[in-house]
């Protein structure tokens, strides 16, 4: 009996030792301290957190750039310049005009010369002139109306030549200001279409003068004209010295 309960201490002293062994033993097999890794929830939300706000600002960055970019593209589209200039034809138009009017026959569109020319040729008929100065004055304002009527057609024919080009001038500036990429281009195709306009007004003012003209010159001559009228009238109604009669020889007298 002894016997079996020494036997049974030993095998419960034995159990006891190796169920005690690893427990001595796990501080020689236990990981180092600073392999150890611990997860803090509280540290890895703030970590998320702060992420979150860099990307959010990174993103916010990118957005602001792209808008600065887009902003410097539209500035540089408002700063392009029209590639279409109508001011050389334009210019043309005028000096053909111009031209014309510095052609004109007779009283030209000097204001020294018209003073000059109505005051010796359309003014009063003088009562020293002679007949054949009559004449060659009338005949004179009459070559000044027919001159000035032909330089009227000269302008109307140009002015009217001016409308074909006027018309496809006007089609191209309308079609540059429609499809301008900025304001500028825009405003430089505004302004070329008033500039169009400005040489369609002086054509109308060419025009207007040139008939104008002619139609002075007409009436000058005819208030002329009547003047001189009266002065002939008056001339050949003034009783002269009348019939003197003089020695007349028929025959010779020597026969």
């Amino acid at each position: 009996m002894l016997t079996l309960r020494i036997r049974s201490r030993a095998v419960a002293f034995a159990a006891t030792m190796l169920a005690a062994a690893p427990l001595a033993l796990s501080p020689m097999m236990a990981t180092p301290a600073h392999a150890i890794i611990v997860f803090d929830p509280s540290n890895y939300a703030q970590n998320v957190l702060t992420a979150a706000r860099t990307l959010e600002q990174i993103t916010n960055q990118i957005t602001s750039l792209q808008n600065e970019a887009q902003m410097l593209i539209n500035q540089a589209k408002n700063l392009a310049s029209l590639p279409y200039n109508a001011l050389q034809q334009l210019q043309q138009n005028v000096q053909r005009t111009q031209q014309l009017l510095q052609q004109a026959q007779g009283i030209a569109f000097n204001v020294q010369q018209i003073d000059q020319m109505f005051s010796q040729k359309y003014g009063n008929v003088s009562m020293s002139a002679s007949n054949q100065q009559l004449v060659a004055n009338a005949r004179e304002r009459w070559q000044n109306t027919v001159g000035g009527l032909q330089d009227a057609m000269r302008v109307q024919a140009g002015v009217v030549g001016n409308i074909d080009t006027n018309r496809t001038q006007m089609s191209a500036l309308v079609s540059q200001s429609q499809g301008a990429t900025g304001a500028l281009q825009a405003a430089q195709a505004g302004n070329q279409i008033l500039a169009l306009q400005s040489q369609q007004l002086s054509d109308l003012v060419a025009l207007l003068a040139s008939n104008g003209r002619a139609s002075a010159l007409t009436e000058a001559e005819r208030t002329a004209a009547s003047e001189q009228g009266r002065e002939q009238r008056r001339r050949f109604l003034t009783p002269g010295s009348g019939y003197q009669p003089g020695n007349a020889q028929m025959f010779n007298s020597g026969k």
